[in-house]
């Protein structure tokens, strides 16, 4: 049974991951500062405590590992870009130090694979409305993006024919949160339902479970087909509409819906590379059954 270690195995993208690492047979530990709750995860999964910094030892966990997933991220709550809050300093310090501490440890350690959860806020702040390929080159204008960007760099100038990195590109991750916990919808169904006024927006966006697949995809590819780098990892454009049409259908609220968003002002990764290795997405199809999940509980309460 291969042996995985995830970072941020609980948090709401990796346990996307640790779900489809189970389902494909992994052994799986988890890193993180705050152990999961009984029947977190479909499957046991062992649990180590750890905090990203230069000075974390890591070793008692990577001996014997096959493969690392990098998912964990140091930030306020609820916030990617902008998590640094008032410590740019800190949040550097743990995400991109941090970071780099955990792949010399685990290159040392003998790890044969490391995926790194990016970010598409390396692009930057691109022309609307054209492809984004991973040949581009990247122009962060924030500090998360500019971290994961930096991290990346350190992590290719590391990879060997023995120790295989990848960084994958990802856009927005949507889908259900774990047990107990909102998934990131859900204040935007509030302030809908409430009658707050709701600002056009329209993003690229992924399936948890489709950002989950492609990091499998690349834990299993034929090294000959993969030799490291950047791969990104989208679906489609999805605008505020899409989401708060079908709660706006099924619970008969009486306000309106947002204003459509410019979608031509939203630029969307090429993801040719991934696809390459066999991995595909669920679409329209996928995201239409997402939310008739997030919205049965509205529908029962309206």
């Amino acid at each position: 049974m291969p042996k995985a270690v995830i970072s941020g195995g609980s948090g709401y993208v990796g346990r996307f991951i640790v779900e489809e690492l189970l389902s494909e047979g992994y052994d799986v530990t988890i890193l993180g500062r705050t152990s999961h709750k009984a029947n977190y995860f479909s499957s046991p999964v062992r649990f180590v405590q750890a905090e990203l910094g230069l000075n974390f030892d890591y070793q008692p966990v990577l001996e014997g590992t096959d493969c690392f997933v990098h998912a964990a991220l140091d930030h306020l709550p609820g916030r990617y870009v902008g998590g640094q809050g008032d410590d740019a300093k800190a949040f550097a310090f743990k995400n991109l130090g941090g970071s780099v501490a955990l792949f010399k440890q685990a290159k040392k350690a003998g790890i044969s694979r490391f995926v790194f959860l990016s970010s598409q806020e390396v692009y930057g702040d691109q022309e609307g409305g054209i492809d984004l390929y991973e040949s581009d080159e990247p122009k962060p204008v924030n500090l998360y993006g500019k971290v994961k960007y930096e991290a990346e760099k350190v992590l290719e100038q590391m990879n060997t024919p023995n120790f295989m990195t990848f960084s994958l590109r990802l856009a927005n991750v949507y889908g259900p949160a774990g047990p107990g916990r909102p998934h990131k919808w859900q204040p935007l169904f509030k302030a809908y339902l409430t009658g707050k006024p709701i600002k056009p927006f329209a993003a690229s966006e992924i399936h948890g479970e489709d950002a989950a697949r492609a990091v499998a995809a690349l834990l299993r590819a034929d090294p000959i087909r993969v030799s490291g780098g950047a791969f990104n990892v989208a679906d489609f454009i999805v605008d505020r509409r899409d989401v708060l049409g079908p709660l706006k259908a099924a619970t008969g609220c009486v306000y309106d819906l947002p204003e459509a968003a410019d979608r031509n002002a939203v630029s969307i990764m090429n993801c040719d590379k991934m696809k390459r290795l066999e991995w595909r997405t669920g679409g329209v199809v996928k995201l239409s059954m997402t939310l008739d999940r997030m919205i049965k509980p509205y529908v029962s309460d309206a």
